[in-house]
Parts: C-alpha cells; structure tokens; sequence
C-alpha cells in the first residue's frame, strides 16, 4: 500500500466491500464513411471547389448516421448533406442528398449514383 493513497480507501478494502464495478458495456458503435465512399465524395467536394462553387464542409458520426455538409461559406447553412442512414439501408437505401430546406433530392443503395444529382448539366465553354 502507498503512502499517499487515502484512508477512506483503505478502511473500504479492509472491510471487504466488493470493489466499484467498472463499465463492461461495449462501446457505442458509431456509423462512418468508408474509404471508398469517402474517396467519391470528396473527388465531387473537390472540382466544385476548384470550380469555386463549394468552399468549406464538416463530417458528423451518430450511431446510426454519418453526415458530410458542404458549405458555401463557413458561416452559412450546409448547401448539401450527404446522409449514410444505416435505419433505411434496406428499404430506401443507406445514401441521400439533402438540399438546404430539407428537401431529399435523391436517395438510393449506391452512393455514386445518389451523387450524380449534385454534378449538374455540363456547360457550354467558348474559346
């Protein structure tokens, strides 16, 4: 026994009081992008922003939904969120683009596809 551990501590354990249990519950699984889903989104995140259309964006983890936000500017309302709902994976699909107003644009089983909503219509480049 160390000099500096407290006497409460000490008359508990002569006592025979049953040590504090500790917390064995398994850890809060939290749903999160993969890599290949992380590498789709952000090759989109990354020509609108070289096209200057997106500027900032943040990635929130719940138990049962991971969120990416785009942002116009880092003080506004997200543009965009790209939800992975594991709760309607089955039946709607696991993936949605949720426009600023809450309107769901798209939602599906493959995120590739659920992203083609945000690319838009190609534009006409005169030299």
């Amino acid at each position: 026994m160390s000099d500096f551990e407290p006497i409460v501590s000490f008359r508990a354990r002569a006592a025979g009081t049953p040590p504090e249990p500790r917390d064995t519950s398994p850890p809060v699984k939290k749903t999160a992008f993969d890599r290949k889903e992380l590498n789709i989104i952000l090759h989109l995140y990354g020509s609108k922003v070289a096209q200057g259309e997106w500027r900032d964006y943040t990635l929130d983890f719940d138990s049962d939904k991971a969120t990416f936000s785009i942002y116009r500017r880092a003080s506004e309302m997200p543009l965009y969120r790209i939800v992975k709902d594991m709760t309607l994976a089955r039946r709607q699909g696991a993936y949605a683009v949720i426009a600023q107003g809450g309107l769901i644009l798209r939602r599906g089983h493959d995120l590739a596809q659920v992203l083609r909503v945000l690319f838009g219509k190609p534009r006409l480049v005169t030299i």
